[in-house]
């Protein structure tokens, strides 16, 4: 039996959801952002313009993962800071493709409060596709689609295909959008976030374009949080968390794109993901702040480059255990010379050898107040 696709509903797209199963998570969410927000206002610009750094890194890396496009990192990384105003040294200059698809990251977020407008988007999809070509198929950049219908989406081989998805035929899409335009830069009584859930869905079940449809959805849900916020860096990803739950994201998405235009479902989806998303960064704010009182505390205490470094990495996410030989590896030192630097540094209480045995000694980071910062 063929499926009714949500923009086939005769009240599409007046959605409906009911706020008595989402109030108290919302309430959580908002709380949760107001938290970190509060953490960031503590710290510094240049603070808070490095953390922003990593996170705005993550999320341009994982939006275009979770549609099986791999980035560099480090160009992406470059192309950011360069944007943000911070030191890129050693780092590649980023390519043309990488440096457009930031542009529209940061245009989004930094200029949130501008309208969103046809031409705009149209900018950001030309950025995304600057060749015209997605792989080695020709599509319609900077446009809304035009092609063969109807556009699905679809998986399995060929003769076993599941058709996951049919979007709205390519005439009616410049209607759609238009309402959908509208709507979105208009004042509404709705909570931003609900409509930052809602806009990601809408724009979803229109797939106005050829390709890149899932990156600008999430471009659009870091817009209108970016709003929600009131703040133009951004300190949680919603794309590194969607990444995480993509299976569920995709089904949650198949499910509410089909039949009414209840999305109760779906904002309470996106709710848990966005909540997850905050504390997972909570938690890294919270290692900033950390790590920037450390060296507030050690500011008077000499350090050679190989210590310097060395304390960064452990603070920075050190993977396994900091022994003599990984020092001697990592700063192209002798063993000697490497536990000359690491006795130094106990002596300095900046380092503790840990308890935990084993055959070869390892080191933690020694917090305030005698404990050790377990990584």
């Amino acid at each position: 039996m063929r499926p009714i696709y949500i923009w086939q509903h005769t009240a599409w797209p007046n959605f409906t959801w009911n706020d008595s199963e989402l109030i108290i998570l919302l309430s959580e969410v908002r709380n949760l952002e107001g938290k970190i927000h509060g953490m960031m206002s503590s710290l510094g610009f240049d603070i808070q313009s490095s953390t922003s750094l990593n996170v705005m890194t993550e999320d341009v890396l994982r939006s275009s993962e979770i549609e099986g496009v791999i980035l560099n990192s480090d160009k992406v990384r470059s192309s950011i800071a360069r944007h943000l105003g911070i030191e890129t040294v050693g780092l590649p200059y980023p390519d043309h493709y990488t440096e457009g698809v930031v542009q529209v990251m940061m245009d989004a977020v930094r200029n949130n409060d501008q309208p969103l407008t046809h031409e705009r988007l149209f900018n950001w999809h030309a950025a995304i596709f600057p060749t015209g070509r997605s792989g080695i198929y020709p599509i319609q950049v900077g446009a809304y689609r035009t092609g063969d219908e109807p556009m699905q989406i679809v998986s399995g081989a060929m003769g076993k295909e599941k058709v996951h998805y049919e979007a709205p035929p390519s005439e009616a899409v410049p209607g759609m959008m238009d309402e959908f335009l509208d709507w979105f830069n208009k004042e509404t009584d709705i909570d931003p976030v609900l409509k930052a859930a809602v806009a990601h869905l809408w724009f979803v079940a229109i797939h106005p374009f050829d390709d890149g449809n899932g990156r600008l959805t999430r471009t659009l849900t870091d817009m209108l949080l970016a709003r929600a916020d009131g703040f133009p860096l951004r300190f949680y990803s919603m794309s590194a968390e969607i990444l995480r739950e993509k299976k569920s994201y995709y089904e949650i998405l198949e499910k509410t794109t089909t039949g009414s235009t209840d999305i109760t479902v779906w904002l309470n989806w996106f709710l848990q993901i966005m909540k997850a998303a905050i504390c997972r960064s909570e938690a890294t704010v919270k290692r900033v702040i950390q790590k920037t009182s450390f060296w507030q505390r050690h500011r008077e205490i000499s350090l050679n480059e190989r210590q310097v470094k060395m304390v960064n990495l452990l603070w920075d996410g050190f993977e396994g255990k900091l022994t003599t030989s990984k020092w001697a590896k990592i700063t192209k030192a002798s063993q000697a010379t490497a536990l000359r630097d690491i006795t130094d540094l106990i002596d300095k209480g900046v380092l503790v050898a840990a308890s935990d045995g084993g055959r070869s000694t390892n080191y933690l980071l020694k917090e305030e107040g005698g404990n050790t910062l377990d990584k």
